[in-house]
């Protein structure tokens, strides 16, 4: 069945299809759908529900019910998303799972609460003190919306690591038609520890290797902390001991990115010219693609699904194709930087704008023409 639905609605009925069972969050504009959704459709499947006092419980919450055995989420907006980076910082330390989504909104400090951005892109990868990888996915579509929040919980899981589900205003309160799959049709892989509680090593440092997180409750007994651990939880200050972690939780995405890199790829044979972009802007960037090429111009895009582990070798391989890439984002330049980098300064165009309003096809044309 087609039905109208906010991309906020959509956030929330992904994190029921992925088999999430427990919730915990304090409201802000304009994330809040989601809280209100899961507060009334959680408890009809058997999950909890918890307003916390504030968005740093909120994060302790579900990081504790991650350990207990549930899939667990929270959802906020920039201002709470800053005060989420301790925990975060901890849940990348212990290797503990969970799903946080930012409905980013105009900054800094309260902003504008109603108002869209896309300033929260560097902070969901840099947020945190200290070195650790992270996973970032950015919707474009009410339809991505959902897709992506259950791929947010794989990932989750499967690389024992906080998910970062990086929304906007826009398509967090936009309404498209949608049709959602049968969850009961849905492949959603569970990651089981298979060892004997005497065998299990919850924090094996094999380069590359994600061992299992056995929840609390079911046999296995292990330590968890914030601090450098050894294979078997407990702090330790040894460097023979630190380094082999730091290689295998710092590789642990590079390994796999094949697994959790997503793009969409939209190319002429003989554009010079190309467009970058993702969440909100990609949706003016589709429409000045089409424009474009109903005049006679070829021109190529590339939508980032995934903006953190940065597609580093999709961007390169754009640089290659063209001459110039048009990079528009709703700040006044974050995700451009790593653009940059890849392809150099000179083939890069911004079209930047951090005032609350879309970037326009239009000033995107501009910059495709000038």
């Amino acid at each position: 069945m087609i039905k109208l639905m906010q991309g906020n609605e959509a956030i929330a009925w992904g994190a029921l299809a992925a088999g999430c069972r427990f919730y915990a969050g304090y409201p802000i504009t304009p994330s809040t759908e989601i809280a209100e959704i899961l507060s009334r459709e959680l408890p009809k499947v058997g999950g909890k529900f918890i307003q916390m006092e504030d968005e740093i419980a909120s994060m302790a919450a579900i990081i504790g019910a991650s350990v207990g055995g549930l899939k667990s989420m929270t959802a906020t907006s920039g201002p709470g998303f800053s005060l989420m980076q301790e925990n975060i910082g901890y849940a990348a330390m212990a290797e503990i799972p969970c799903v946080v989504v930012d409905v980013q909104r105009l900054g800094p400090s309260t902003g504008q609460p109603t108002a869209a951005s896309q300033g929260d892109v560097m902070q969901a990868r840099w947020g945190t003190h200290g070195d650790h990888p992270v996973i970032a996915l950015s919707p474009v579509s009410v339809r991505q919306s959902f897709d992506l929040t259950v791929k947010a919980f794989e990932l989750s899981e499967k690389y024992r690591t906080p998910v970062i589900l990086l929304a906007d205003e826009i398509v967090g309160h936009m309404r498209e038609p949608v049709e959602l799959p049968d969850f009961k049709t849905l492949q959603i892989p569970e990651y089981r520890v298979t060892e004997k509680g005497q065998e299990y090593i919850p924090f094996r440092n094999a380069p590359g290797d994600v061992p299992p997180m056995a929840s609390f409750g079911i046999g296995y007994r292990y330590h968890i902390t914030g601090l450098f651990h050894n294979p078997l939880g407990f702090p330790t200050q040894r460097p023979n001991e630190i380094d082999p972690w730091l290689e295998r939780v710092n590789t642990k995405l590079e390994k796999h990115l094949d697994d959790i890199l997503m793009v969409e790829e939209d190319y002429e044979p003989g554009a010079k010219v190309a467009i970058l972009s993702y969440g909100a802007s990609a949706r003016s960037s589709r429409h000045a693609l089409k424009i474009a090429r109903a005049r006679g111009l070829k021109v190529d895009m590339l939508t980032l699904l995934t903006i953190w582990p940065f597609p580093e070798a999709q961007v390169e391989a754009l640089g290659e194709r063209v001459e110039r890439i048009v990079v528009p984002e709703m700040n006044l330049g974050q995700l451009v930087h790593e653009v940059e980098r890849m392809v150099g300064r000179k083939k890069v165009v911004r079209v930047t704008l951090a005032n609350g309003e879309m970037v326009t096809p239009q000033k995107i044309l501009d910059a495709m023409e000038g």
